[in-house]
């Protein structure tokens, strides 16, 4: 049997990296296990005692958390696309006056940083610059 790809898993490594090495010392980069993969009842069980935990459906991949700011990263292949509860979670932290960012390649993400003025010790590969 053919393994699938996990674009979508690599992305998020490489972007985790990535923001290690961009980021300043102290910068938080976080990964809230959103989603339990196992099928059937035991699934649904861990599934539910996670929600009664706190877990918030369509949660963010990455949270960062830098001099005082905050960024949602979610992170998508180049087809996938925003769940209900991802849009809702987006909104929901947009209205909040959060920032949030759709993430499909490395690029975007170093891109987001820039653009909601976070500090880097790397240029923006798009020429973006943090206010």
């Amino acid at each position: 049997m053919k393994r699938r790809g996990t674009p979508e898993a690599d992305l998020q490594r490489a972007v985790v990296t990535a923001l290690r090495f961009a980021l300043p010392k102290g910068a938080i980069i976080h990964h809230c296990a959103n989603e339990v993969t196992e099928a059937g009842p035991r699934g649904a069980k861990r599934q539910a005692i996670l929600v009664g935990m706190g877990v918030h459906p369509g949660f963010a991949d990455l949270m960062v958390l830098c001099a005082g700011r905050v960024l949602f990263l979610e992170l998508k292949s180049l087809k996938g696309r925003l769940s209900p509860s991802q849009k809702a979670f987006r909104d929901a932290a947009l209205a909040q006056g959060f920032n949030w960012a759709l993430v499909r390649t490395l690029d975007d993400a170093l891109g987001a940083l820039a653009d909601h003025g976070f500090t880097t010790r790397v240029a923006s590969p798009t020429g973006r610059v943090a206010p």
